[in-house]
């Protein structure tokens, strides 16, 4: 069995990327752990199962042993021991890799999955920016002229590299008649063109791990990361990863997943979207108890939120890793000076919390808002690194906390319905064009957004929940919403764009609402049309 390449779109310097080597060392990632992802998908399944017979979800008590021990990770390397501020965002487009690079983080987290739309010359094109970027030549002329290359006068941002989840699979590579694992060919590729230049100058490799959903499948992870450093004689525990706690059932072996990843763990991210949206799709058959109000008003206060946020630093931190906060996704409008000025505030207000709170640091995805976060985590670290020193011995959290949905209050409304239809088209459009970032009415926009947007309204469909305005939710009401949000579309975007990608993916999402299933994934739907264009 060998990798075969399927898409014959020319990229450019794809024959830097694609050789022989570095396809062979991805064939052998495949014929070592290929096998095991589909097992690991079953077993999601039949967690959810159990999850729509019992409402219910707990600590694993078969890894009690693992909860109650006194193990650690590695200590942190140089390179990432401070990580006050980390701005994500995709790696192609070139000049956006060399903005983040340049943006005064400590990190830049290289989104090769929410950010990006997998198209092939994304796809390619990440991993020539990415390994331009470790060899410190990264450049790009725009074509208006305009030059942008790696700064010189101030540090970059270190990179830690975020590829596919193991739900997501790569159409144009093929192995033993099915497509590629995604997450094998982003991680492979990457590993194999810069581990040893990134080793060598105590830069990593450095990676983010999402949408995992068990320590199962971490440890899949780390036998990935084992062989890959003992294939190309990297020493053992020089890849560090940190992974995105950002399912619910994660959330319940925090302390496992580091303890499987145990040689090579970093950390922790708390996430938002992701998490909301996983549990919608974890407990969409558990009635009113797990039905949301408006997304916009779940805030990271909300008890069962704190919950989650405090556990992450809890855990850890007793375990040695780092805690890394979520996301400030908004984007600072020029043109618009008080709508710019009071969201800063909001994003100050909430990255003092994670401060407080004992996070070593957090998102942010522009430019601009690098000085908010840094400044506020200056304020509360000082001089330190970070506060992983700082243990949380007041926080007591049973489980049933983490699944208390309906403390976050809040109502539904019809306004919240119309933005949920109205972002999950604009969004999937985008995606379908090759644009996985994406800004929409102010904030900078991934794929987590389009799936607890469309989750919601699949759930609200479901559970028949009465708006604010007095009608309840049904099929016929979200039809009229969304034909109303795509006519709505038709007068913002040109008419080209709007046949070639918004009528497409309103269809998506027509179909995905409406759908007495639940979809798992709307990047699944909607990468098979991309790929068929």
């Amino acid at each position: 069995m060998s990798i075969q390449i399927t898409d014959p779109a020319p990229v450019a310097r794809a024959e830097e990327i694609l050789t022989p080597e570095a396809l062979a060392f991805v064939n052998a990632l495949h014929e070592r752990f290929a096998a095991r992802v589909p097992q690991l998908l079953d077993r999601r399944r039949e967690r959810r199962d159990e999850i729509a017979r019992t409402h219910t979800l707990g600590f694993l008590p078969e890894t009690a042993d693992v909860r109650a021990g006194d193990w650690r990770v590695p200590e942190p390397p140089a390179a990432i021991r401070d990580r006050r501020v980390e701005i994500t965002g995709p790696a192609s487009p070139a000049k956006m890799a060399i903005n983040a690079l340049n943006s005064g983080a400590k990190v830049w987290l290289a989104d090769l999955e929410d950010a990006s739309a997998p198209t092939w010359h994304n796809v390619v094109d990440a991993q020539v920016n990415l390994k331009d970027a470790a060899r410190g030549s990264l450049s790009y002329t725009a074509p208006d002229g305009r030059a942008y290359a790696l700064r010189t006068d101030a540090p970059l941002a270190v990179v830690v590299v975020r590829p596919r989840g193991w739900h997501l699979p790569e159409h144009n590579v093929r192995w033993d008649g099915e497509s590629a694992v995604g997450a094998l060919v982003d991680f492979g590729l990457h590993f194999f063109h810069n581990a040893r230049i990134l080793a060598d100058a105590g830069q990593g490799p450095f990676y983010y791990l999402p949408k995992m959903e068990s320590h199962l499948e971490a440890r899949l992870w780390n036998d990935v990361f084992t062989y890959a450093e003992d294939a190309l004689g990297i020493e053992p525990g020089t890849i560090r990863a940190t992974v995105l706690i950002e399912t619910i059932t994660a959330a319940f072996e925090m302390d496992e997943i580091l303890y499987e990843l145990r040689p090579h763990a970093s950390g922790l991210n708390a996430g938002r979207w992701d998490y909301l949206f996983s549990i919608i799709k974890n407990f969409r058959d558990a009635g009113e108890a797990f039905t949301l109000p408006d997304r916009a008003q779940v805030q990271m206060t909300a008890p069962f939120m704190r919950a989650y946020t405090e556990l992450l630093v809890q855990t850890c931190h007793k375990r040695g890793a780092f805690a890394m906060g979520g996301m400030a996704a908004f984007i600072p409008n020029r043109r618009e000076p008080e709508v710019t000025e009071q969201a800063i505030a909001k994003v100050r207000a909430d990255k003092l919390r994670e401060a407080n709170d004992g996070f070593d640091g957090s998102w942010v995805a522009h430019p601009d808002l690098v000085p908010v976060c840094r400044e506020v985590f200056d304020e509360v670290l000082g001089e330190r690194p970070n506060q992983i020193d700082r243990q949380r011995p007041d926080v007591r959290i049973e489980g049933p906390e983490l699944l208390d949905v309906r403390s976050a209050g809040g109502t539904a409304t019809l306004d919240g319905l119309r933005l949920n239809l109205y972002v999950a088209v604009a969004y999937t459009a985008a995606w379908l064009g090759g644009n996985g970032a994406v800004a929409i009415h102010n904030l900078m926009e991934d794929a987590a957004t389009a799936e607890i947007s469309r989750s919601q309204v699949w759930q609200q469909i479901r559970n028949g929940v009465t708006l604010d305005s007095g009608e309840t939710v049904t099929r016929d009401l979200v039809e009229r919403i969304l034909d109303e949000e795509v006519e709505r579309l038709r007068g913002e975007v040109p008419g080209d764009d709007f046949e070639r990608l918004y009528l497409p993916a309103s269809r998506l999402v027509r179909d995905i609402v409406l759908s007495e299933e639940y979809a798992d994934f709307l990047t699944n739907g909607a990468y098979d049309e991309v790929v068929a264009r």
